[in-house]
C-alpha cells in the first residue's frame, strides 16, 4: 500500500512539537527554580547544558539505530524518556535530581529529533529544505500554544505542577503519533532538479574524511552558539537589561511577548530559508541568514534596554537563528546522500553540544563584566565570521567534492560549478 509522504511529514512535525516543550520552555522554570532554593542562576542551568550535551552528543548512537531499525521505535522510546525526564523534574530537590532530569530529557528529545529531520530528509530529497524546515519548525515553534499555560501554571501552582502535567500531556503525544512514521523505499522519491545532490551513499567514516563535513561543523558550532544562548537566557537578559516585566503591548510584559514573538519566528525561519535553498542554493541561503543574525545580534546589545527595541530584536535574532536546523540537516543530504544520514547528520549535529558548553560561560562572562555586551559581540563576530565562509569556503569546497568523490551526480540547470 502506497505510504502518503505528506503524513508522515505531518507526523514528524506533530512529534517535534510535542517534543519542544523539553528546550525551549526551560527558560520559564529558571526563575522559579532559583526562588525556591539557595542556588546561582549558573549552576541551575547547567542543567540546560547537560540536556543539550546529552541530546546532540547522543545522536551519532541513535542515528545508527535510526538507519537500521527506523523511525517508529526510535520515536515512540523517546516520548517515554521525554515524560520521564519532567517527571524527575517535578520531584527535584536537588541540583543533582534536575541534572538527571536534563540528562534523560536529552536523550529523549534526541530520539525524536533525528528520527523525524531523518525522515524528512528521505521522503523529500526533491523538496528538502522545505520538508526538513518544517519538520525542525515545529521543534522551534513548538512551544507557541504552552508557553503562557506553563508560566500561568508555574504562578499559580508552582513549577512541579508544571514539570508533572506537561510530562504526561508531552510524552503521550509522542508515542501514540510515533506509530504512524516509516522510512520510504527507494523508488518512492526523487531527486532535486535546482540543487547539486550526490547520488551516492557515503558512510560515516567516508564523510569524517572529507574536509567539508569538518568545515560545515565549524560553522554549525559558529552560528549555533548565539541564538542557542539567546535560548536559554532570554529570562534572565531581560531580567538584567531592566525590561523584564515592562508592559508593551495590550498588557504584555516584554519577556512574555519576546518569548512568544521569538517561538514563532524560531518556527517560521526553518521552513522559510528551507525553501528559499531549495531555490537558489543552500550556501546564498547561509550567507543571507547568517549575516542577519549577526546584525540582529550587534543591535541587540546597542538598543536592548528598550522594551520595545528588546522584543523587536530578539525576533529578528530568532528568525535568523532557526533556520541553522534545515540549512545544515539538507545541505548534509545533498552531500552525502541518506543512506546513513543518521549518523552523519548526528555527527554534525554535535556542534550544538560544543555550543551548549558556551552558554554557562555566558553568564560567567556577563557576571565579570557587568553586562551582556561583551557576549553579544563575540556571538555577532561568530555568525558574521560563519557567513563569509558559507560563500568564500562552503560553496566551492562542495562543487569540488561532488566533482572528485561522486561521478555520478547529475548537475542541475542553472546550478553554478566550480568553474564559473
Amino acid at each position: 500500500m502506497p505510504v502518503n509522504r505528506w503524513l508522515q511529514l505531518v507526523a514528524g512535525i506533530a512529534c517535534m512539537v510535542a517534543a519542544s516543550n523539553v528546550q525551549y520552555s526551560w527558560t520559564l522554570f529558571v526563575p522559579a527554580i532559583q526562588e525556591s532554593h539557595d542556588w546561582s542562576r549558573a549552576a541551575i542551568q547547567t542543567a540546560f547544558t547537560i540536556f543539550v550535551l546529552m541530546q546532540t552528543w547522543s545522536t551519532p548512537l541513535v542515528g545508527h539505530f535510526i538507519d537500521i531499525q527506523g523511525p517508529r521505535k526510535i520515536v515512540a522510546a523517546g516520548g517515554l524518556l521525554i515524560a520521564f525526564a519532567w517527571i524527575i523534574n517535578s520531584q527535584a530537590e536537588s541540583l543533582a535530581m534536575f541534572y538527571l532530569g536534563g540528562a534523560v530529557g536529552g536523550a529523549g528529545v534526541a530520539c525524536v529529533y533525528a528520527s523525524c529531520v531523518n525522515n524528512a530528509l528521505k521522503w523529500f530529497p526533491d523538496r528538502r529544505g522545505l520538508a526538513v524546515g518544517l519538520t525542525a519548525g515545529g521543534y522551534g515553534a513548538g512551544t507557541i500554544l504552552t508557553i503562557m499555560p506553563i508560566a500561568r501554571m508555574i504562578e499559580t501552582s508552582g513549577y512541579q505542577s508544571a514539570f508533572f502535567t506537561f510530562a504526561l500531556i508531552q510524552g503521550v503525544a509522542i508515542f501514540a503519533l510515533a506509530w504512524l512514521l516509516k522510512a520510504p523505499r527507494g523508488d518512492e522519491v526523487s531527486y532535486s532538479t535546482n540543487v547539486l545532490q550526490s547520488r551516492r551513499d557515503y558512510t560515516l567514516g567516508e564523510a569524517l574524511r572529507t574536509p567539508v563535513f569538518w568545515v560545515m561543523l565549524a560553522m554549525f558550532t559558529a552560528t549555533v552558539t548565539g541564538g542557542l544562548m539567546a535560548v536559554a537566557q532570554l529570562g534572565p537578559m531581560a531580567e538584567d537589561l531592566g525590561v523584564a516585566d515592562t508592559v508593551v503591548f495590550f498588557g504584555m510584559a516584554a519577556l512574555p511577548l519576546a518569548l512568544m514573538l521569538d517561538r514563532f519566528m524560531n518556527g517560521l525561519s526553518r521552513p522559510l530559508f528551507g525553501f528559499v535553498s531549495d531555490k537558489i542554493g543552500r550556501e546564498p541561503t547561509m550567507f543571507i541568514a547568517f549575516s542577519l543574525e549577526g546584525a540582529g545580534i550587534f543591535a541587540l546589545s546597542q538598543l536592548g534596554h528598550h522594551p520595545i527595541a528588546f522584543v523587536l530584536l530578539s525576533g529578528v535574532v530568532f528568525i535568523a537563528w532557526g533556520e541553522v536546523y534545515s540549512l545544515f540537516s539538507a545541505t548534509a543530504g545533498d552531500v552525502f546522500g541518506t543512506k546513513h544520514i543518521g549518523k552523519i547528520y548526528g555527527a554534525l549535529y554535535t556542534a550544538k553540544g560544543f555550543a551548549a558548553l558556551l552558554v554557562p560561560v555566558g553568564n560567567l562572562v556577563m557576571e565579570a563584566t557587568g553586562g551582556w555586551t561583551t557576549v553579544f559581540y563575540t556571538m555577532a563576530c561568530l555568525d558574521l565570521m560563519a557567513a563569509l565562509a558559507a560563500i568564500l569556503v562552503l560553496r566551492p569546497m562542495i562543487r569540488r567534492h561532488h566533482a572528485r568523490n561522486d561521478t555520478s551526480v547529475t548537475i542541475p540547470a542553472g546550478a553554478i560549478t566550480p568553474a564559473q
